[in-house]
């Protein structure tokens, strides 16, 4: 079976669980290890995140190094945030903790297991001034006025036990995004390219964007991760963005080299350079 957007197949045993009851049905939160791999499952084999022990830091997954792809266009500063709607193993959360010292993360996330999960299993920091946690629905945080244009980028990737697509897909989803973000700002989100919800979310993202959204190519675990833009129009020669991917890459080991030569690739009218 081929693996499925935001989850791949283990083949490894189940090797622990943790199931919180309640008002809401939740998946139960189980872990597998493999090869100095631990993943997290949500009471199957697929896989919703991944973590290397040695490198809890690191983000292993190719595409959830890629829902980082806003460090290529946006300057961490002082008194920035960025969303993180859906938690999974907290890999970005880290990532940020350690690396954009500058930054404030919000992490949105429903299932309680999952973020004690994230802190017991998967060693993500406890709240402070840099990160802070909220279990709540992400499609009912985007609709929150109090969040209106206070995040600079926002991370989306949103998924159930079934990995049946983007567990939220609307439009309206999608406008809410819009509307958390400053402008400028930029969203990531975690598509499931071989999957009929792929064309429904990359029309809803394009619609409540104005179009303004590049791809990344397919992963090999057959994930795409759109970016999106609001604020004034983005124009820049794609040497100029490859000299920023080479300083990410050096401060923060995030396999930038690969991303520019990508996304210019796999969207049109953007070859020779960056406009959008």
């Amino acid at each position: 079976m081929a693996p499925a957007h935001g989850c791949v197949y283990s083949a490894t045993h189940v090797a622990g669980q943790i199931n919180l009851s309640t008002e809401h049905l939740m998946e139960p939160v189980t872990f597998s290890e493999s090869g100095g791999i631990r993943y997290l499952h949500f009471g199957t084999e697929l896989i919703q995140g991944a973590m290397r022990i040695r490198d809890p830091d690191e983000i292993y997954l190719e595409y959830n190094q890629q829902m980082m792809a806003w460090l290529l266009f946006l300057e961490t500063k002082p008194g920035m945030r960025v969303a993180q709607l859906g938690l999974g193993t907290g890999a970005l959360a880290k990532f940020q903790y350690r690396y954009c010292p500058a930054v404030k993360t919000t992490v949105v996330e429903l299932n309680p297991a999952v973020i004690v999960s994230a802190r017991s299993m998967f060693f993500m920091p406890d709240d402070g001034p840099k990160l802070e946690t909220h279990q709540a629905d992400a499609k009912q945080f985007v609709k929150n006025k109090k969040y209106f244009g206070k995040f600079d980028a926002v991370q989306v990737d949103l998924y159930d036990a079934i990995c049946d697509g983007p567990a939220a897909s609307s439009l309206e989803f999608y406008k809410g995004c819009f509307n958390v973000l400053k402008g400028p700002g930029v969203i990531t989100v975690n598509l499931f390219s071989r999957h009929k919800s792929f064309e429904l979310n990359l029309k809803n993202i394009c619609e409540a964007f104005d179009n303004r959204v590049l791809l990344f190519p397919e992963s090999h675990d057959c994930n795409v991760v759109a970016i999106a833009f609001k604020g004034p129009k983005l124009e820049a020669e794609w040497k100029d963005v490859s000299k920023r991917a080479k300083l990410i890459f050096e401060k923060t080991g995030l396999p930038t080299n690969k991303w520019v030569s990508g996304i210019s690739r796999e969207n049109a009218r953007q070859e020779s350079k960056l406009s959008i």
